[in-house]
């Protein structure tokens, strides 16, 4: 199974992991969290993470995911990735990305990467159209017995 490992700005990756567990009624196996501290020395930080890339690789590789590319987290992480030639990284971390990531974790690891991307992307869009299709008016605040299916949603 394919680990993951959130690199992020302190809290964010922590969050995501307490989520992750809210969602799951427990831990998800082989995935971790490392948060960046504004002041933490970035070469401790880099082999930090590098130890967690060791534990989480079963031999199918790590998915590594960072909150935004250009800053020390993302840093880290391309360090990080090479040199580890069993690892991808994709930069803006959502939840989507992590529950797709999550569901899909037996395919390869460019697969799953790929999986990822899609379900981070899907799981972004302006909220005005999807309540207009379930509800019709948006002002009308009143819901009707018709829940939101935000996996049928389409942007134009």
């Amino acid at each position: 199974m394919v680990g993951i490992l959130i690199i992020t700005h302190a809290p964010l990756g922590q969050a995501f992991i307490a989520t992750l567990q809210h969602v799951y009624k427990r831990a998800p196996e082989s995935v971790m969290a490392l948060d960046v501290q504004a002041d933490e020395d970035v070469n401790q930080f880099t082999s930090r993470a590098m130890q967690a890339v060791d534990e989480l690789d079963d031999g199918h590789g790590v998915l590594v995911f960072t909150d935004m590319c250009g800053a020390t987290p993302a840093n880290c992480a391309v360090r990080l990735i090479n040199q580890h030639p069993n690892t991808e990284l994709i930069y803006g971390v959502s939840l989507p990305a992590l529950l797709r990531a999550l569901n899909y974790r037996d395919l390869p690891l460019m697969e799953l990467a790929n999986k990822a991307i899609e379900g981070g992307q899907r799981g972004l869009f302006v909220y005005e159209h999807v309540h207009e299709a379930a509800f019709g008016n948006p002002s009308d605040t009143t819901p009707s017995d018709t829940p939101i299916s935000c996996s049928e949603t389409t942007l134009k």
